[in-house]
Formats: C-alpha cells, structure tokens, sequence
C-alpha cells in the first residue's frame, strides 16, 4: 500500500528503512522523503512505523 503519494513511498519502503535503522517520521523524512511535501502522509507513515515496532517487517510486507 503507498503511504505517501507523493514521493511513491510504500509501506515496504518504509519496513526496509526500519531494518536501516528508522525509528521515527524524522528519519522517515531523511530516508525516503515522507511529508516533505504535502505532508498528509504523516499519520499514516506514523501509523505504519508504529505498527512496525510490534511486527517484523516479513509479516507486514
């Protein structure tokens, strides 16, 4: 699923950035670009980084 439109971002996107070390939307922005530029991607990037802590990323994907 595309979390951010924007930037094409999907959620495994940002499963490969947490397996790089991402652990917040700041590091989401640094990584792959999410809410730079609408910015209505940041609840669900947000969302889906929380999720991510509970799960592994081979589950999600």
């Amino acid at each position: 699923m595309y979390v951010c439109l924007c930037n094409g971002v999907t959620e495994k996107h940002i499963c490969a950035a947490v397996e790089e070390g991402a652990r917040s939307v700041a590091d989401l922005r640094k990584a792959l670009e999410v809410t730079t530029i609408c910015g209505k991607c940041a609840s669900c990037a947000r969302k889906h980084l929380k999720s991510l802590e509970s799960e592994s990323c081979a589950k999600s994907a």
